[in-house]
Protein backbone atom coordinates (compact mmCIF):
# COMPACT_ATOMS: atom_id res chain seq x y z
CA UNK A 1 0.00 0.00 0.00
CA UNK A 2 1.48 3.69 -0.17
CA UNK A 3 3.03 5.12 2.52
CA UNK A 4 0.03 8.17 3.97
CA UNK A 5 2.14 11.45 3.63
CA UNK A 6 0.70 14.70 4.06
CA UNK A 7 1.93 16.42 0.70
CA UNK A 8 0.05 19.27 -0.17
CA UNK A 9 -0.87 21.25 3.14
CA UNK A 10 1.33 24.09 2.86
CA UNK A 11 2.95 26.02 0.35
CA UNK A 12 6.84 25.01 -0.75
CA UNK A 13 9.09 27.29 -2.15
CA UNK A 14 12.91 26.46 -3.18
CA UNK A 15 14.79 26.76 -0.09
CA UNK A 16 12.71 23.91 0.92
CA UNK A 17 14.88 21.72 -1.42
CA UNK A 18 17.84 22.80 -0.36
CA UNK A 19 20.43 20.12 1.41
CA UNK A 20 23.83 19.96 2.27
CA UNK A 21 25.82 16.97 0.73
CA UNK A 22 29.40 16.58 0.96
CA UNK A 23 31.81 16.79 -1.90
CA UNK A 24 32.78 13.41 -1.32
CA UNK A 25 29.50 11.99 -2.21
CA UNK A 26 29.21 12.49 -5.40
CA UNK A 27 29.90 10.28 -7.40
CA UNK A 28 32.19 10.08 -10.18
CA UNK A 29 32.28 6.79 -11.34
CA UNK A 30 29.95 4.29 -12.04
CA UNK A 31 30.06 0.88 -9.29
CA UNK A 32 32.15 -1.81 -10.38
CA UNK A 33 28.60 -3.87 -11.31
CA UNK A 34 25.46 -2.15 -13.09
CA UNK A 35 23.31 -3.87 -10.49
CA UNK A 36 26.08 -4.08 -7.87
CA UNK A 37 25.44 -0.19 -6.62
CA UNK A 38 23.03 -0.06 -3.54
CA UNK A 39 19.31 0.73 -2.98
CA UNK A 40 17.28 2.17 -0.25
CA UNK A 41 14.22 0.83 -0.04
CA UNK A 42 12.00 3.80 0.82
CA UNK A 43 8.79 1.81 0.36
CA UNK A 44 7.95 0.92 4.00
CA UNK A 45 7.99 3.06 7.38
CA UNK A 46 11.99 2.02 8.39
CA UNK A 47 14.11 2.78 5.76
CA UNK A 48 16.08 -0.37 4.08
CA UNK A 49 19.41 -0.58 2.69
CA UNK A 50 19.80 -2.96 -0.23
CA UNK A 51 22.10 -3.71 -3.15
CA UNK A 52 19.92 -3.17 -6.39
CA UNK A 53 20.44 -6.59 -7.88
CA UNK A 54 17.85 -6.98 -4.56
CA UNK A 55 14.82 -4.90 -6.96
CA UNK A 56 12.98 -8.42 -8.50
CA UNK A 57 12.39 -9.31 -4.55
CA UNK A 58 10.34 -6.14 -3.96
CA UNK A 59 8.45 -6.39 -7.19
CA UNK A 60 5.10 -8.79 -7.65
CA UNK A 61 4.20 -10.92 -10.30
CA UNK A 62 2.41 -8.64 -12.75
CA UNK A 63 3.66 -5.62 -12.04
CA UNK A 64 5.27 -3.48 -15.26
CA UNK A 65 7.97 -2.07 -15.54
CA UNK A 66 8.46 0.80 -17.64
CA UNK A 67 11.56 2.15 -19.12
CA UNK A 68 13.19 5.33 -20.90
CA UNK A 69 14.36 3.84 -24.08
CA UNK A 70 16.31 6.97 -24.94
CA UNK A 71 19.74 6.56 -26.51
CA UNK A 72 22.65 9.52 -25.43
CA UNK A 73 23.80 11.09 -28.07
CA UNK A 74 27.87 11.95 -27.94
CA UNK A 75 26.63 15.71 -28.12
CA UNK A 76 29.39 17.61 -26.83
CA UNK A 77 31.66 18.89 -30.23
CA UNK A 78 34.43 21.05 -29.57
CA UNK A 79 35.95 23.54 -32.33
CA UNK A 80 37.81 26.73 -33.07
CA UNK A 81 36.10 29.80 -34.59
CA UNK A 82 38.18 31.80 -37.57
CA UNK A 83 39.31 34.14 -35.37
CA UNK A 84 40.85 30.91 -33.01
CA UNK A 85 39.13 31.35 -30.48
CA UNK A 86 37.82 27.91 -28.57
CA UNK A 87 34.08 26.79 -28.75
CA UNK A 88 32.17 24.24 -27.19
CA UNK A 89 28.85 22.70 -28.98
CA UNK A 90 26.20 20.76 -26.98
CA UNK A 91 23.80 19.28 -29.29
CA UNK A 92 20.42 19.70 -27.82
CA UNK A 93 17.92 18.30 -30.98
CA UNK A 94 18.62 17.44 -34.23
CA UNK A 95 16.83 18.96 -36.86
CA UNK A 96 16.09 18.66 -40.36
CA UNK A 97 18.36 19.46 -43.21
CA UNK A 98 21.59 18.46 -40.96
CA UNK A 99 20.54 21.45 -38.66
CA UNK A 100 20.42 20.90 -35.03
CA UNK A 101 19.98 23.00 -31.90
CA UNK A 102 22.86 23.11 -29.48
CA UNK A 103 23.99 25.33 -26.38
CA UNK A 104 27.34 27.04 -27.56
CA UNK A 105 29.87 27.76 -24.72
CA UNK A 106 32.60 30.58 -25.92
CA UNK A 107 33.70 34.35 -24.93
CA UNK A 108 32.64 35.95 -27.73
CA UNK A 109 29.87 34.76 -29.69
CA UNK A 110 30.45 34.17 -33.74
CA UNK A 111 28.39 36.28 -35.81
CA UNK A 112 25.30 34.69 -38.01
CA UNK A 113 27.23 33.06 -41.17
CA UNK A 114 29.81 32.06 -39.31
CA UNK A 115 31.63 28.45 -40.04
CA UNK A 116 33.57 27.01 -37.21
CA UNK A 117 35.70 24.12 -37.21
CA UNK A 118 35.40 21.29 -35.61
CA UNK A 119 37.86 18.64 -34.10
CA UNK A 120 37.12 15.32 -35.35
CA UNK A 121 38.72 11.95 -34.38
CA UNK A 122 42.12 11.19 -34.26
CA UNK A 123 43.13 9.90 -38.05
CA UNK A 124 39.98 11.14 -40.03
CA UNK A 125 40.20 13.88 -42.05
CA UNK A 126 37.22 15.00 -43.36
CA UNK A 127 36.66 18.74 -42.58
CA UNK A 128 34.17 18.85 -39.97
CA UNK A 129 32.40 21.93 -39.73
CA UNK A 130 29.55 23.91 -37.95
CA UNK A 131 27.79 27.04 -39.67
CA UNK A 132 25.71 29.45 -37.39
CA UNK A 133 22.02 30.22 -38.79
CA UNK A 134 20.59 31.80 -35.71
CA UNK A 135 18.75 31.30 -32.29
CA UNK A 136 16.64 28.62 -31.69
CA UNK A 137 13.78 27.99 -31.35
CA UNK A 138 13.00 31.39 -31.84
CA UNK A 139 14.94 34.67 -32.12
CA UNK A 140 15.08 34.89 -28.36
CA UNK A 141 16.13 31.17 -27.83
CA UNK A 142 18.65 30.19 -25.26
CA UNK A 143 20.01 27.79 -27.75
CA UNK A 144 21.68 28.00 -31.78
CA UNK A 145 20.79 26.72 -34.78
CA UNK A 146 23.74 25.02 -36.80
CA UNK A 147 24.36 23.30 -39.87
CA UNK A 148 26.67 20.22 -39.37
CA UNK A 149 28.64 19.15 -42.37
CA UNK A 150 31.81 17.24 -43.43
CA UNK A 151 33.13 16.32 -47.03
CA UNK A 152 31.44 12.75 -46.89
CA UNK A 153 27.99 14.22 -46.45
CA UNK A 154 27.05 12.73 -43.18
CA UNK A 155 24.49 13.65 -41.43
CA UNK A 156 24.38 14.78 -37.59
CA UNK A 157 23.78 11.43 -36.10
CA UNK A 158 26.73 10.03 -37.90
CA UNK A 159 29.31 12.97 -37.54
CA UNK A 160 28.50 12.79 -33.58
CA UNK A 161 29.02 9.11 -32.98
CA UNK A 162 32.40 9.40 -35.00
CA UNK A 163 33.34 13.10 -33.71
CA UNK A 164 31.69 13.90 -30.47
CA UNK A 165 31.76 13.07 -26.62
CA UNK A 166 29.99 12.00 -24.20
CA UNK A 167 28.00 14.80 -22.92
CA UNK A 168 29.00 13.53 -18.98
CA UNK A 169 27.01 16.15 -16.50
CA UNK A 170 28.93 19.00 -14.74
CA UNK A 171 29.67 17.73 -11.78
CA UNK A 172 31.88 14.94 -12.84
CA UNK A 173 35.11 16.14 -13.48
CA UNK A 174 36.92 13.59 -15.70
CA UNK A 175 36.76 14.10 -19.33
CA UNK A 176 35.21 11.49 -20.82
CA UNK A 177 36.44 8.08 -21.97
CA UNK A 178 35.45 4.25 -23.12
CA UNK A 179 33.88 3.49 -19.92
CA UNK A 180 31.92 6.24 -19.78
CA UNK A 181 30.84 5.40 -23.28
CA UNK A 182 29.76 1.79 -22.11
CA UNK A 183 28.27 2.58 -18.73
CA UNK A 184 26.71 6.49 -19.19
CA UNK A 185 24.29 4.10 -21.39
CA UNK A 186 21.54 1.63 -20.80
CA UNK A 187 21.63 -1.50 -21.73
CA UNK A 188 18.71 -1.37 -23.64
CA UNK A 189 18.61 2.28 -25.23
CA UNK A 190 17.40 2.56 -28.48
CA UNK A 191 16.14 5.97 -29.70
CA UNK A 192 19.08 8.71 -30.14
CA UNK A 193 18.10 12.17 -29.29
CA UNK A 194 19.11 12.23 -25.46
CA UNK A 195 22.07 14.27 -24.15
CA UNK A 196 22.11 13.25 -20.22
CA UNK A 197 21.44 9.69 -19.29
CA UNK A 198 17.76 8.19 -17.66
CA UNK A 199 20.11 7.31 -14.77
CA UNK A 200 18.17 4.84 -12.59
CA UNK A 201 18.29 3.22 -15.71
CA UNK A 202 21.93 2.46 -15.83
CA UNK A 203 21.77 0.20 -12.88
CA UNK A 204 19.84 -2.32 -14.78
CA UNK A 205 22.19 -5.35 -16.78
CA UNK A 206 21.06 -8.23 -18.86
CA UNK A 207 20.77 -10.80 -15.76
CA UNK A 208 18.76 -8.53 -13.79
CA UNK A 209 16.06 -7.97 -16.83
CA UNK A 210 15.80 -11.88 -17.14
CA UNK A 211 15.34 -12.40 -13.24
CA UNK A 212 12.05 -9.40 -14.02
CA UNK A 213 10.98 -11.33 -16.49
CA UNK A 214 11.53 -15.01 -14.94
CA UNK A 215 9.22 -14.24 -12.08
CA UNK A 216 6.70 -12.81 -14.18
CA UNK A 217 7.08 -8.73 -14.29
CA UNK A 218 6.36 -7.32 -17.31
CA UNK A 219 8.11 -5.01 -19.17
CA UNK A 220 7.59 -1.53 -21.50
CA UNK A 221 9.57 1.23 -22.98
CA UNK A 222 8.55 4.89 -23.40
CA UNK A 223 11.00 7.59 -24.74
CA UNK A 224 11.45 10.47 -23.47
CA UNK A 225 14.99 12.59 -25.16
CA UNK A 226 16.55 13.89 -21.65
CA UNK A 227 18.45 17.61 -22.28
CA UNK A 228 20.82 19.71 -20.60
CA UNK A 229 18.11 21.48 -18.68
CA UNK A 230 17.88 18.56 -16.15
CA UNK A 231 20.77 19.74 -14.29
CA UNK A 232 19.80 22.98 -14.07
CA UNK A 233 18.56 24.58 -10.80
CA UNK A 234 15.58 26.18 -10.23
CA UNK A 235 16.37 29.69 -9.51
CA UNK A 236 13.49 31.34 -8.77
CA UNK A 237 12.13 30.92 -4.61
CA UNK A 238 7.93 30.93 -5.55
CA UNK A 239 8.05 27.67 -7.59
CA UNK A 240 5.07 28.98 -9.80
CA UNK A 241 7.53 31.19 -11.41
CA UNK A 242 9.87 28.53 -12.75
CA UNK A 243 10.00 28.53 -16.48
CA UNK A 244 10.16 24.43 -17.03
CA UNK A 245 12.38 23.58 -19.98
CA UNK A 246 11.17 21.45 -22.55
CA UNK A 247 12.16 17.48 -23.81
CA UNK A 248 10.63 15.45 -26.41
CA UNK A 249 7.87 12.29 -25.62
CA UNK A 250 6.72 9.26 -27.09
CA UNK A 251 4.45 6.49 -25.31
CA UNK A 252 3.85 3.74 -27.60
CA UNK A 253 0.52 2.26 -28.07
CA UNK A 254 2.31 -1.22 -27.09
CA UNK A 255 2.99 0.96 -23.47
CA UNK A 256 -0.17 2.05 -23.80
CA UNK A 257 -1.74 -1.53 -23.69
CA UNK A 258 0.28 -2.92 -21.55
CA UNK A 259 -0.28 -0.18 -18.38
CA UNK A 260 -3.89 -1.26 -19.46
CA UNK A 261 -3.55 -4.75 -19.21
CA UNK A 262 -1.66 -4.12 -15.73
CA UNK A 263 -4.40 -1.96 -14.32
CA UNK A 264 -6.48 -5.10 -15.37
CA UNK A 265 -4.72 -7.50 -13.39
CA UNK A 266 -4.69 -5.32 -10.37
CA UNK A 267 -0.48 -4.81 -11.13
CA UNK A 268 1.28 -1.72 -9.87
CA UNK A 269 3.08 0.47 -12.61
CA UNK A 270 6.83 0.90 -11.68
CA UNK A 271 8.24 3.99 -13.46
CA UNK A 272 12.65 3.39 -13.45
CA UNK A 273 13.27 7.68 -13.31
CA UNK A 274 11.92 10.55 -13.35
CA UNK A 275 11.78 11.18 -17.41
CA UNK A 276 9.84 8.13 -16.86
CA UNK A 277 7.07 9.62 -15.13
CA UNK A 278 7.64 12.85 -17.04
CA UNK A 279 6.80 10.86 -19.54
CA UNK A 280 2.96 9.01 -18.48
CA UNK A 281 2.01 11.96 -16.44
CA UNK A 282 2.28 13.91 -19.45
CA UNK A 283 0.52 11.27 -21.45
CA UNK A 284 -2.15 11.34 -18.33
CA UNK A 285 -2.30 15.15 -18.18
CA UNK A 286 -2.92 16.00 -22.12
CA UNK A 287 -3.98 12.75 -23.94
CA UNK A 288 -1.02 13.37 -26.39
CA UNK A 289 1.17 10.41 -27.13
CA UNK A 290 4.02 11.87 -28.75
CA UNK A 291 5.36 15.76 -28.39
CA UNK A 292 7.22 18.25 -26.24
CA UNK A 293 6.41 18.37 -22.47
CA UNK A 294 6.82 20.85 -20.22
CA UNK A 295 5.41 19.02 -17.34
CA UNK A 296 6.55 20.93 -13.67
CA UNK A 297 6.02 18.37 -10.75
CA UNK A 298 5.85 19.90 -7.43
CA UNK A 299 4.23 18.82 -4.31
CA UNK A 300 0.04 18.66 -4.20
CA UNK A 301 0.12 16.96 -8.40
CA UNK A 302 -1.86 14.51 -8.92
CA UNK A 303 -0.05 11.41 -10.10
CA UNK A 304 -2.46 9.58 -12.74
CA UNK A 305 -0.41 6.48 -13.55
CA UNK A 306 2.75 5.49 -11.38
CA UNK A 307 2.74 3.80 -8.21
CA UNK A 308 6.50 2.71 -7.57
CA UNK A 309 9.49 4.86 -8.78
CA UNK A 310 12.82 3.49 -8.95
CA UNK A 311 15.45 6.79 -9.01
CA UNK A 312 18.43 8.19 -8.38
CA UNK A 313 19.44 11.13 -5.85
CA UNK A 314 19.24 14.61 -6.90
CA UNK A 315 20.93 17.70 -7.02
CA UNK A 316 19.53 20.13 -4.38
CA UNK A 317 16.70 22.82 -5.20
CA UNK A 318 16.31 20.82 -8.62
CA UNK A 319 13.30 20.32 -10.15
CA UNK A 320 13.56 16.50 -10.13
CA UNK A 321 13.99 16.59 -5.89
CA UNK A 322 10.94 18.47 -6.14
CA UNK A 323 8.98 15.52 -8.36
CA UNK A 324 10.19 12.87 -5.92
CA UNK A 325 9.10 15.05 -3.24
CA UNK A 326 5.69 15.43 -4.40
CA UNK A 327 5.73 11.83 -5.80
CA UNK A 328 6.45 10.05 -2.27
CA UNK A 329 5.73 13.04 0.49
CA UNK A 330 8.11 16.05 1.15
CA UNK A 331 9.49 15.02 5.01
CA UNK A 332 9.51 11.20 3.70
CA UNK A 333 12.23 12.48 0.94
CA UNK A 334 13.91 14.52 3.11
CA UNK A 335 14.41 12.20 6.21
CA UNK A 336 15.82 9.63 2.87
CA UNK A 337 18.37 11.60 1.93
CA UNK A 338 19.27 12.77 5.45
CA UNK A 339 19.62 8.21 5.61
CA UNK A 340 21.73 8.69 2.58
CA UNK A 341 24.12 11.34 3.46
CA UNK A 342 24.55 9.67 6.93
CA UNK A 343 25.30 5.84 5.33
CA UNK A 344 27.17 7.36 2.16
CA UNK A 345 25.40 6.86 -0.33
CA UNK A 346 26.60 7.63 -3.77
CA UNK A 347 24.98 10.49 -5.89
CA UNK A 348 23.62 11.68 -9.07
CA UNK A 349 24.06 10.69 -12.47
CA UNK A 350 27.01 7.30 -11.15
CA UNK A 351 25.37 7.16 -8.00
CA UNK A 352 23.09 4.86 -6.25
CA UNK A 353 19.39 4.38 -6.40
CA UNK A 354 16.27 4.08 -4.16
CA UNK A 355 12.58 3.17 -4.36
CA UNK A 356 9.80 5.27 -3.90
CA UNK A 357 6.14 4.41 -3.37
CA UNK A 358 3.12 6.75 -3.87
CA UNK A 359 2.17 8.84 -1.09
CA UNK A 360 -1.63 9.56 -0.75
CA UNK A 361 -2.51 13.29 -0.52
Amino acid sequence: MPISTPNAARTYCLSDFDFILPEALIAQFPATERSGSRLLDGTNATPSDRIFRELPSLLRRGDLVIFNDTKVLNARLFGEKPTGGKLELLVERVLGGNQVAAHMRVSKKPEVGTTVALVGAPGTHDNLRATLLGRWPDDEGAMFRFVLSNDAGDDPHTLMALHGHVPLPPYITHADSAEDAARYQTVFAKNPGAVAAPTAALHFDNALLDALDAMGVERAHVTLHVGAGTFQPVKTENLAEHQMHSEWYEVPGATQHAIEQCRARGGRIIAVGTTTVRTLESWAQTGQTTGDTQIFITPGFEFKVVDVLVTNFHLPKSSLMMLVSAFAGYERVMDLYRHAIATEYRFFSYGDAMLLARSER
